[in-house]
């Protein structure tokens, strides 16, 4: 939030409440500490969120939110005389030139924003970046970097775990259904240069994996309420941990099924649905092109997601989501 003076504070940092903004976000400040700025973030899907600063900040620093959601209000503060650093791989159609705008941006599928911070900081705490990769679920690029970092196999899989319960914390309509705040998590990490330690000492830590252990076993009886050979659709409740695993559920179904395409809808209290889709060809047929069909839809080749699906567009979706992915001649099936 804002600070309640008149005046804007000088430096903001504006992050994904994700693995992937956090992380990004604590590499930079291990090298570059700004311990004044204003923290401002939110659930993973409240990305709008330049909104929140106000026109008169000095410097923002961006991290892992869709510039296209965000494009009026950068321009507005661009315009006020603040200069950005923006990290993000999300689609950014609507990117511009702005002598005070530094875009650090590759939608390619196996980079993520805590990748691009990485580069820029030449890899000083690259450990980081694998708990922001393996919790942005691109397992092959974060077991590369962990082996470049000098992390043997059972590191490597306690990085995974950090970032998949990091992730996992992001998910819910709103911060009241997370574990912990993102900024309060931010916080507890910030002081930890080694995720290593992090994971030893921390009370957050074990907070999270409980949660997680916890929420995850309701997953056991879910069924797909469509599927096929290669691709399905599932519906979750409207209830907290199936707002806090959607993502969970999305990852593991790429991981098992490699190839296979996914979407996963979350049902709201009106009716409406929020939406995740996995391509298992992003190079091929784009998640964020299907997502981009409806309004609210974005996201990246990988993964995207439509923030609300009215429950009347339910089988118009799924039948994009069919033709999209050109499942049509499979013999597919509804639950």
């Amino acid at each position: 939030m804002t600070p309640p003076s008149s005046a804007p504070a000088a430096r903001y940092d504006v992050f994904n409440g994700d693995a992937d903004g956090i992380c990004a976000l604590h590499q930079l400040r291990l090298v570059r500490p700004a311990d004044d700025a204003v923290l401002v973030t939110g659930v993973k899907r409240d990305i709008a969120l330049l909104r929140q600063v106000p026109t008169g900040a000095g410097h923002v620093v961006v991290l892992d939110i869709s510039l296209d959601a965000n494009t009026a209000d950068l321009r507005r503060l661009l315009d006020g005389g603040a200069s950005v650093d923006y990290y993000d791989h999300h689609a950014a159609d609507d990117a511009f030139a702005h002598p005070g705008l530094r875009l650090h941006w590759d939608p390619t599928p196996d980079v993520c924003t805590s990748i691009l911070v990485d580069r820029q900081l030449g890899g000083r705490h690259r450990r980081w970046a694998v708990v922001a990769a393996y919790g942005d679920n691109l397992m092959g690029v974060a077991s590369v970097l962990a082996r470049g970092a000098g992390v043997r196999e059972q590191g490597a899989a306690a990085l995974a775990q950090l970032g998949q319960v990091i992730n996992y914390n992001a998910y819910g309509d709103s911060v009241a259904d997370l574990h912990l705040a993102p900024v309060a998590l931010y916080r507890a990490l910030a002081p930890y240069a080694d995720p290593f330690q992090f994971i030893a000492d921390s009370e957050e830590y074990r907070v999270l994996c409980a949660g997680y252990h916890d929420d995850c076993a309701r997953l056991q009886a879910l069924r797909p309420h469509w599927e096929c050979s290669s691709g399905a659709v599932y519906l979750l409740p409207d209830a907290p941990w199936a707002r806090r695993t959607s993502g969970v559920l999305a990852n593991r179904l790429a991981a098992q099924r490699p190839g296979a395409s996914f979407a996963i809808l979350g049902e709201r209290a009106d009716g409406s649905f929020v939406v995740s889709v996995r391509s298992g060809m992003p190079g091929t047929y784009s998640a964020c092109d299907l997502c981009r069909q409806f309004d609210t839809g974005g996201g990246r080749m990988a993964a995207a997601g439509i923030n609300r699906l009215p429950g009347a567009q339910l089988g118009q979706f799924i039948d994009a989501f069919r033709q999209h992915f050109e499942l049509e001649g499979m013999a597919c099936q509804a639950g």
